[in-house]
């Protein structure tokens, strides 16, 4: 380890404050750019880096310079509060309404769904082509809106030859196509 992180680590282990503003300095960019890669949101980031630092300043005394740099396990540290920040719960449940919260901030009406007929580009007159049991297969999940299990009972198979014969016969349409 050089000698000034040596003398930076022994510092933050004081609790000394202008030691950990010198290593923010220093570092705040590299470790920024490391929590970034996971957080894309520039705020959160920041957020995220403060709260891993925090951490860096709450831990010190368990850094063990035999096992790395001190700016390795910094960084491993503020990796790990990203990645618990992308695990929390809000953030999940922020990013599944995210988009409705741009409809209503922007006004826009939410796109009409798209009503899509296999039968116009002539899928049902290849199915003709497949074997009977691929082509059954194929109808009802695609055309009746079937689960594989669902066929799986309608047809008295296991699930395991449904989803064979569903993986076949798309493998057969898609030479064909």
């Amino acid at each position: 380890m050089p000698e000034d992180e040596t003398q930076l680590v022994q510092l933050l282990r004081a609790g000394d404050g202008a030691a950990m503003a010198r290593f923010y300095e220093r570092y705040r960019g590299a470790l920024l750019t490391q929590v970034r890669r996971l957080v894309r949101d520039p705020q959160s980031a920041e957020d995220v880096l403060q709260e891993g630092l925090l951490k860096v300043w709450l831990a010190v005394a368990t850094y063990d310079p035999a096992r790395g740099r001190f700016y390795t396990w910094a960084a491993r540290i503020c990796v790990n509060a990203a990645v618990d920040y992308l695990r929390s719960r809000a953030v999940r449940q922020g990013q599944r309404t995210a988009s409705i919260a741009t409809l209503a901030l922007t006004g826009a009406e939410p796109a009409a769904p798209v009503v899509f007929w296999p039968e116009h580009i002539g899928l049902a007159d290849l199915l003709n082509h497949l074997r009977p049991e691929h082509r059954r297969t194929l109808e009802l999940l695609y055309f009746g809106g079937y689960t594989y299990s669902e066929v799986a009972e309608e047809l008295a198979v296991p699930l395991s030859t449904v989803k064979t014969w569903a993986s076949a016969a798309k493998r057969r349409l898609a030479r064909w196509l």
